[in-house]
């Protein structure tokens, strides 16, 4: 169950920032929304950063062996 809060969580963050930016990127907002909205920005990168490292490290404790770290080279498409 905390593993799905957390990946809802990463992409829900991830989605506002992405809206948060074409807001940006539109240049229709007032300077004090602008700042507003880049703050938010702000905060939800570090959330997304923060999340993305924890990932990281669950990864890494899944290759240990043995008290040491096993390279498995990446396959972003795995043969069948």
């Amino acid at each position: 169950m905390a593993r799905k809060k957390a990946t809802a969580d990463f992409e829900h963050s991830l989605a506002d920032l992405q809206v948060l930016v074409e807001r940006l990127e539109n240049g229709e907002l007032s300077l004090e929304d602008s700042l507003s909205s880049f703050e938010q920005g702000i905060r939800l990168t570090r959330e997304c950063q923060a999340a993305l490292a924890q990932a990281e490290q669950k990864v890494q404790l899944l290759l240990e062996r043995d008290g040491e770290l096993e390279q498995v080279p990446f396959d972003p498409e795995p043969s069948v």
